[in-house]
């Protein structure tokens, strides 16, 4: 089964592997979103940013239990370029969204 066709089947495995695909301009990356991107029409994609401990990790954690709550699927890609001065907080972030890990509707991926 090609890749494309597994992501579309919601293998994790997948996805990790795409995402890693396309971030790096892997072989086959172009052909990859080529074939992907017609299914996407209802995607949503949502953006936060904020200094440290201004409620982000809380805020997705909510959306996330209410986006579930109405059958969504939700990936949640937390993007830390590490702070000079709190040193990062992605393993802080994965914690407070610990609960999420084993819900198979969510995918969570740190970068």
């Amino acid at each position: 089964m090609a890749l494309h066709e597994q992501v579309r089947s919601d293998d994790p495995r997948a996805l990790a592997r795409a995402i890693s695909t396309v971030e790096n301009h892997a072989s086959g990356w172009a052909e990859l979103l080529k074939e992907l991107f017609p299914h996407t029409g209802s995607a949503r994609t949502i953006g936060l940013t904020g200094s440290p401990g201004a409620g982000k990790s809380t805020l997705v954690d909510q959306l996330a239990k209410l986006y579930r709550k109405d059958g969504k699927k939700i990936g949640i890609i937390a993007v830390d370029p590490t702070s000079p001065y709190s040193g990062g907080a992605i393993l802080g972030d994965r914690i407070r969204m610990q609960q999420h890990f084993s819900d198979p509707g969510i995918y969570i991926r740190s970068m």
